[in-house]
């Protein structure tokens, strides 16, 4: 067996001996042949914005300030968004294949199970140490092509938009996004029937968040028994299909225990997402819709089935390999009354049905190796309130339903 100096040094002053080393070097052979097949990934979210006019974010009294309520909404100024940093060895292509991921968050758009700081939900900007993902994959060999397991802390299976920042066309996040689940703990099966036909299922835990505004990260359930029950449909066009071919179609639905509930009442997410090719190849396209129902909100039941839905348009140009233009359009309904804290508008207190419409364009262009910079310019707009607040809590123009942002996005990946 061939020794490196330091060590044949070692043994030459008796600090250690060659039998023990050769047993130290076995041992590191085993740990290097299992590190070999893993792979170390991650990025660094950076921004800069600013939101012109007078807005503020107080978060006074448990409310923001004139802010949108989307998820991970910021106010003027630079931020750290996110540092995630991922461990993954894939299944091989044996019968009973095994793999890991584990993902690590901290940032203000960290989500997951927390390891640090107090998420809230009502809150923005607060930087927080996550476990995004940490699951073991297993593969069976039954029903003809096997089923892939995750058994852990998983991603939600909805969702047009991702929690990993690079790859979302936009860098602010969608109402949409904000009205969906985001982390699970449980279970999940995927069958994939062919390259065109695939179904995942799953049970979990209540601490994904369901709804949450950023999403929250744990929820204590009533019931010892209580869960979150999840599936999904996912097809993708044949290459028969011409300029269609690799066109995708995705349904899911979330079932579980009110996020927000004080009493004992139930969230159910039903989501549909497309992206479409088109004869141009340079342009895609895509839609999704997002519906959130709830049963008792609170213990006086006085939102008993306030609906919520979204339905979102985006398209991508490549006009160059580094230069593209990414599009989405939204309509929000919300059905809730003022006392919803799911409503986009932060404090108002009337009763009726409101809606919230967005555009937001994205230019990005790669200039360095493995960085994405991008330029955003965000309009929010609302038809029957606004994004001022006359709640005691904050300050704001109670007379503004518009708002809008500038921002620059920088996020290196490796």
């Amino acid at each position: 067996m061939k020794f490196n100096k330091w060590t044949v040094g070692l043994a030459a002053v008796g600090v250690v001996s060659l039998a023990s080393a050769a047993r130290a070097d076995e041992q590191m052979s085993q740990v290097q042949t299992a590190l070999t097949q893993t792979t170390l990934s991650g990025y660094v979210d950076t921004a800069m914005q600013w939101n012109p006019g007078t807005d503020a974010n107080a978060n006074t009294g448990g409310l923001p300030g004139n802010i949108p309520k989307y998820s991970f909404a910021k106010d003027d100024g630079f931020s750290l968004n996110a540092v995630d940093i991922a461990l993954d060895k894939p299944e091989d292509s044996s019968a009973w294949a095994a793999g890991y991921h584990v993902e690590l968050m901290y940032g203000a758009n960290a989500v997951g199970v927390s390891l640090s700081g107090t998420p809230d939900s009502l809150n923005y900007n607060v930087p927080t140490a996550t476990i995004r993902q940490a699951f073991v994959r297993l593969h069976t060999p039954v029903a003809g092509n096997g089923i892939d397991w995750q058994i852990g802390v998983f991603d939600s299976i909805i969702g047009y938009e991702s929690n990993s920042d690079p790859l979302n066309p936009n860098y602010t996040r969608s109402y949409g996004y904000t009205i969906e689940p985001t982390t699970m703990t449980g279970i999940l099966g995927t069958y994939k029937v062919n390259d065109e036909v695939s179904f995942s299922a799953g049970i979990a835990n209540q601490d994904g968040g369901l709804g949450g505004i950023p999403p929250s990260f744990v929820k204590n359930t009533s019931y010892e028994s209580a869960s979150t029950y999840m599936g999904s449909v996912s097809l993708t066009a044949p290459d028969s299909m011409g300029f269609m071919k690799g066109a995708t179609l995705s349904a899911g639905v979330i079932h579980g225990l009110d996020g927000f509930s004080t009493g004992n009442g139930n969230a159910t997410s039903w989501y549909v997402g497309a992206t479409v090719p088109t004869p141009m190849n340079q342009l895609k396209l895509g839609a999704a819709f997002d519906y959130l129902s709830e049963t008792d909100f609170d213990s006086t039941k006085q939102n008993e089935g306030d609906p919520i839905w979204d339905i979102a348009g985006y398209a991508t140009f490549q006009a160059t390999d580094k230069l593209s233009v990414n599009l989405r359009g939204e309509v929000l309904k919300d059905g809730s009354s003022g006392n919803n804290v799911l409503s986009v508008y932060p404090g108002f207190n009337s009763a009726h049905q409101q809606y919230a419409e967005e555009v937001t364009v994205t230019v990005q262009y790669n200039l360095w190796a493995n960085v994405i910079t991008r330029g955003e310019f965000r309009w929010d707009h609302t038809d029957q309130d606004n994004f001022g607040v006359t709640d005691a809590n904050t300050s704001g123009d109670p007379n503004r339903q518009n708002d809008f942002l500038l921002a620059l996005n920088v996020i290196y990946q490796f």
